[in-house]
C-alpha cells in the first residue's frame, strides 16, 4: 500500500441546497446512491460483474464463520470495543477499574474520548506493520486498536494535568508523526501506512472540537466525549434514531477530513465522483466509512448510559476493504478487466465500485441470512451480521487467498480505509 493526498475540489452549483447536503450526508444517501452502481453492474455498464446466483452460498459461508465464532449466538455490535478486547484481555475492564469512582456522565465522556481517537486512526495499517504488547503481537485493526489503547491509558492525548484519561483539544493539536511513530511502534522494519495522515486526523479533531461549543464545550476543556452531555439535551428521553447519531457525528466533526468535495461550503468526507451515475451532485457516492464505524462503536458507552438507538438497520455496511474483500473472493463479484498488481486510488471507478457494490451486497447477503436463521432484521440487524459475520468472513478469505491482504493494493493517506 501507498500513501496517497487527495486534491480538495470545490463543486458549485447555484442550484444545489441544504436539503441536498443533508441527503448526502446521511445513510440513506449511503444506500441509494450504493444501489444504482449495482444497477449499473447488473446492466453490464460497470467494472464488475455481479454474480447473484452466489448470494446463498455467501450466506451459508458466512454463516458458517457466525456459528464458529460465536456458538451461543450472543453477537455484540460490530464495534472498536471489540477489538480492546483482542487476545484474551479486556483492556476496557482495566480502564474501569481506573476510573471506578467518577459519575456515570464522566465515565461515558471518557469511553468517547477513547473510542473517537481510536477510530481515527483505525485505517488501513499496511501489511507489515506490527504492534507488541508483553510479547504478543498484534495486527491490522486489532494492532491499532491495542496501540491506540495504550497511547490513551499513557495520556498522550490530554493536555490536562489532572486527568490523563482524556483526548481534549490541545492534546489533540499537540500530535505529531513523531508521537505516531512513537506510539504505534514504527522503524524501518516494521512500517506503519498513513502515519503522517493519521497525526494530522487527530490534529484536525483537535481543531474541529475546539471550534464547536454545540457538540464539545465542557467547562474547562473541548472533549469529543462531551458529546455526551450534548445528546443529554437534546434528546432528554435519550431515545435517539440511528441516524440522528451518525448525523450528530458527521456534523460535529465533518471538518476534520481532507476535503475532497466541498459543497455549498460543507466537506462532505467520504464522498467520491462516479461519472456513470449523472452530472453534478448526483454523481456524488457517499460512504461515510469510519464515520459509521464511529456511529456503531459510540453505541456502547452510551447505551451504557442509558441511551436507546431506535432502527439501526438504516445504517448501512461499511465499505471497506474486509467486507469488501468478502465479495470478490467469494465470487459474488468479479472485474471486467484484470488490473494486475497496479496500485488504485481511492476516487478510480473501480475502487468507487467496489465500496458502493460492497454496501449494496451486504444488504443481500444480510437477507438471505436472516431468512436462514428465520429472524428478522430488529432481531439480528445488519450491525451484528458485520460483527458475526461478514467482517470475520472477508478476514478469513483473504487469509487463505493472500495471507491477509486486501484484494486490491490501495493508495490511502490514512483515512478512507
Amino acid at each position: 500500500m501507498s500513501e496517497y493526498s487527495p486534491s480538495e475540489s470545490e463543486f458549485r452549483n447555484d442550484g444545489s441546497s441544504a436539503e441536498q447536503v443533508d441527503y448526502l450526508l446521511s445513510a440513506k444517501a449511503v444506500r441509494e446512491r450504493s444501489r444504482k452502481i449495482l444497477e449499473l453492474s447488473l446492466k453490464g455498464e460497470g467494472e464488475f460483474i455481479v454474480h447473484l446466483e452466489k448470494l446463498d452460498t455467501v450466506a451459508d459461508y458466512v454463516l458458517e464463520v457466525i456459528r464458529d465464532k460465536y456458538p451461543d449466538m450472543k453477537i455484540p455490535y460490530h464495534s472498536r470495543f471489540n477489538h480492546f478486547r483482542v487476545g484474551g484481555i479486556d483492556r476496557i475492564a482495566q480502564l474501569d477499574r481506573l476510573i471506578a469512582n467518577e459519575t456515570a456522565e464522566e465515565k461515558a465522556r471518557i469511553k468517547i474520548d477513547l473510542c473517537v481517537t481510536s477510530v481515527l486512526l483505525d485505517a488501513g495499517a499496511g501489511n507489515d506493520w506490527k504492534y507488541t504488547e508483553n510479547g504478543h503481537l498484534y495486527s491490522r485493526s486489532e494492532g491499532l486498536a491495542v496501540a491506540s489503547f495504550n497511547m490513551f491509558m499513557a495520556g498522550e492525548f490530554s493536555s490536562s494535568q489532572k486527568q490523563k484519561f482524556w483526548a481534549d483539544a490541545s492534546g489533540l493539536m499537540q500530535m505529531t508523526e513523531a508521537h505516531i511513530q512513537k506510539g504505534f511502534q514504527v522503524s524501518v522494519g516494521n512500517p506503519l501506512l498513513g502515519a503522517k495522515g493519521r497525526a494530522e486526523l487527530l490534529h484536525r479533531l483537535g481543531k474541529a472540537i475546539e471550534n464547536s461549543n454545540e457538540y464539545f464545550a465542557g467547562p474547562e476543556y473541548h472533549r469529543p466525549g462531551f458529546i455526551v452531555d450534548y445528546l443529554l439535551k437534546k434528546y432528554p428521553n435519550k431515545k435517539i434514531e440511528a441516524e440522528d447519531m451518525l448525523k450528530v457525528v458527521l456534523r460535529g466533526l465533518g471538518e476534520i477530513w481532507p476535503g475532497r468535495i466541498i459543497m455549498n461550503d460543507i466537506n462532505l468526507g467520504d464522498t467520491w465522483r462516479h461519472p456513470a451515475l449523472a452530472e453534478g451532485w448526483e454523481a456524488f457516492v457517499p460512504f461515510h466509512k469510519l464515520s459509521q464505524w464511529l456511529t456503531y462503536s459510540l453505541l456502547e458507552p452510551l447505551e451504557g448510559m442509558g441511551f436507546k438507538f431506535l432502527n439501526l438497520n438504516k445504517l448501512t455496511g461499511l465499505a471497506e476493504y474486509r467486507n469488501g474483500g468478502l465479495i470478490i473472493d467469494s465470487g459474488l463479484v468479479e472485474l471486467r478487466q484484470n488490473v494486475g498488481s497496479r496500485a488504485l486510488y481511492p476516487d478510480s471507478k473501480i475502487i468507487i465500485e467496489w465500496r458502493a457494490l460492497t454496501v449494496a451486497l451486504l444488504d443481500e447477503v444480510a437477507k438471505v441470512i436472516r431468512r436462514k436463521l428465520k429472524l428478522s432484521e430488529d432481531e439480528f440487524p445488519l450491525v451484528k451480521v458485520l460483527e458475526g459475520g461478514t467482517w470475520w468472513a472477508g478476514r478469513k478469505l483473504a487469509q487463505e487467498k493472500r495471507g491477509g491482504k486486501p484484494p486490491f493494493e490501495i493508495m490511502s493517506d490514512g483515512t478512507v480505509f
